[in-house]
């Protein structure tokens, strides 16, 4: 039997890596920083008995020595790190510490226990800033904020780490994905959850920055799957993970609440106060490199992932 270290097993990448995982009958284990046996993701997702879970954090070296040394899995998954960019200016060292200090500690950990498995480490597009055009990783790289900035710095090492020394590591650059699995810290969800909360009761607001910024909202799930097809590829390459689609967060709202039937102009209010100056107004990606080498295209539409994301949430307050 295979096995797979995920860490950051309880946010919504990890928990959906899990699944996945073993779907394909692998041993897992996952890693968290939160103090418990399982996550209401993974009860969720009905994998919270399936999973070997380990408490620490991957900024902590001898933490990732230890999980490495015990399980020696044919595959590891970094999902973790603090990922919010709005937080990444409140919290920058806790931001970077956990980008850049748990990239590092996992490459140190691989060379120094000739670790031979394959390792995926999760990058962001928000290296790139505002992109115009779609961005492969010729695109130029400007990133506006600390997770940015990290996520850069884990790139360059992870490539390093590759070229240099032979690992057998790479970086799928992510583009926005979503499910029912994110937080209310998430636009995406504050949106759909708020519109829920309309159906219910009328005089409900939500309120918002910015909707005229554009994004390549993808799906999590299908994104998961590209970072495995990534890791198990014999050709190490690191890759962008996107649709192509660049979708205002107006035409996100749009769809929400007319799967509800609902106008959402009764129920957003823009609050000035939280548009930020360093709002990247435009970002999506080009997947023709990941099509080309790897052979995988992102499939669902905006609408699709939103109206599974409303089913799901819908079904999950029935459950809890």
């Amino acid at each position: 039997m295979k096995s797979a270290l995920v860490l950051g097993a309880t946010g919504q990448d990890g928990s959906l890596m899990c699944k996945s995982l073993l779907k394909r009958n692998y041993k897992v284990i996952g890693l968290s920083k939160i103090k418990c046996n399982h996550s209401l993701n993974h009860k969720k997702l009905g994998i919270e008995k399936e999973i070997e879970m380990q408490n620490g954090n991957i900024d902590n070296f001898k933490t990732i020595e230890t999980l490495i040394n015990k399980y020696m899995p044919d595959e590891i998954y970094n999902l973790a790190a603090q990922s919010s960019v709005g937080k990444s200016f409140t919290h920058p060292l806790e931001t970077t510490k956990s980008i850049i200090d748990g990239t590092i500690n996992i490459l140190e950990v691989s060379k120094k226990t000739n670790f031979s498995g394959k390792i995926f480490f999760a990058g962001s597009s928000e290296i790139f800033g505002f992109t115009e055009e779609g961005a492969s990783l010729k695109h130029i790289q400007r990133p506006i904020n600390p997770y940015g900035i990290a996520k850069q710095a884990s790139l360059n090492l992870v490539k390093i780490y590759r070229t240099n020394l032979g690992l057998k590591c790479v970086t799928g650059v992510l583009f926005n994905h979503e499910s029912s699995l994110r937080s209310e810290n998430f636009v995406t969800q504050k949106i759909i959850s708020g519109a829920i909360k309309c159906q219910q009761n009328k005089n409900h607001q939500i309120q918002l920055g910015n909707i005229n910024i554009e994004r390549d909202w993808g799906c999590a799930e299908e994104y998961v799957e590209a970072m495995q097809i990534m890791t198990r590829s014999d050709n190490f390459q690191d890759q962008v993970i996107c649709t192509g689609r660049s979708s205002k967060l107006k035409d996100f709202i749009q769809i929400v609440f007319r799967k509800l039937n609902l106008n959402w102009q009764d129920h957003i209010t823009i609050d000035e106060s939280l548009f930020r100056q360093s709002d990247i107004l435009k970002s999506f990606g080009d997947p023709s490199k990941m099509s080309d080498d790897l052979n995988w295209k992102a499939k669902t539409t905006l609408e699709e992932l939103i109206n599974r994301m409303i089913d799901e949430q819908l079904n999950n307050k029935k459950l809890i």
